[in-house]
């Protein structure tokens, strides 16, 4: 049960109906943690305006969804964790991938970028930051472009999963792989 009260279309003042409308017309997130984010409409509207700019930035949609479903994961966040696995499965991440973040555990990645889109969302959550060692191996796999939006990555969906915590906002009852306890 949410702790927010979820604010219907109907109910909302006009700049909170105006930023919610752009943003329906975008097909940008409505629910989830934007339940608590339409209370502030310039937050509604920054957190639509950087999740368009990081999903338009380097990083291909799977090394996006390695690095949100390892901070979802990190956060138990179990509304992000559900929302992000849907879109996992359909950008083509393996459910063995998507299972071993969901155990803790490295997941099998082929790809080098891919890994190391883990090993920086992992290690900056773990350890507040990157170590010299990692930042160097990320460097050179990512590139300095791709690094800062990993990086950025992991902050922004760390607002997500904390918000969703927060308020107390659900997965739906029918979740294809829960977030493990």
């Amino acid at each position: 049960m949410p702790r927010i009260k979820l604010i219907d279309r109907a109910n909302m003042n006009a700049e909170q109906a105006r930023v919610y409308d752009a943003a329906k017309a975008a097909g940008g997130p409505l629910g989830g943690p934007y339940y608590a984010y339409i209370r502030l409409p310039k937050l509604f509207e920054a957190a639509q305006n950087l999740r368009n700019a990081l999903g338009s930035g380097p990083l291909s949609r799977r090394e996006q969804q390695i690095v949100n479903i390892t901070v979802a994961r990190h956060w138990g966040a179990r509304y992000p964790w559900f929302a992000q696995v849907e879109v996992s499965l359909k950008v083509g991440l393996s459910k063995a991938v998507i299972e071993a973040i969901n155990a803790r555990k490295e997941p099998e990645l082929a790809d080098p970028r891919e890994k190391m889109c883990f090993v920086v969302a992992r290690e900056a959550l773990a350890n507040k930051g990157l170590s010299a060692e990692t930042y160097a191996a990320a460097e050179k796999a990512l590139g300095e472009e791709s690094l800062v939006a990993a990086v950025a990555t992991t902050g922004s969906f760390s607002m997500t999963c904390m918000t969703a915590i927060s308020f107390g906002v659900e997965p739906p009852a029918v979740n294809p792989i829960p977030l493990a306890e």
